[in-house]
């Protein structure tokens, strides 16, 4: 599992900046409150990624909690940044799909305090 967070880490850093760059170039002219929803996703991936990271490297340590926080993150960042992606970019019009992406992130940071806190000692 360690491995696949870790690279499920990467590859949404790798997004990240893939999205930036498309960002920079693909939203010209476009009003400015979806630019600034982009934006949004864009510094959530990036910092999420970083968590999930972290997350990969503490994993050993951190049994199940952690486990669990780090697949929060990786499924929360792709609910809500690609409904907020998709929103900006034009490609819908609905964002319900994003309080649960954003819900599934928070449920993250805390299982990631759990985990480092209680040391799952007792879920190992």
């Amino acid at each position: 599992m360690q491995r696949t967070l870790f690279g499920l880490g990467a590859f949404f850093g790798f997004s990240a900046v893939a999205m930036a760059s498309l960002a920079a170039h693909g939203l010209a002219g476009v009003a400015a409150a979806r630019v600034a929803m982009v934006q949004s996703a864009l510094q959530m991936q990036g910092w999420h990624a970083l968590a999930l990271l972290g997350t990969a490297l503490w994993l050993p340590r951190g049994g199940r909690l952690t486990e669990a926080a780090g697949l929060c993150f990786a499924t929360g960042m792709g609910i809500f940044c690609v409904t907020v992606y998709g929103l900006g970019f034009g490609l819908w019009a609905t964002a319900w799909p994003a309080p649960i992406g954003g819900t599934l992130l928070l449920a993250g940071w805390a299982l990631l305090l759990a985990g480092a806190w209680r040391g799952d000692q007792l879920l190992r």
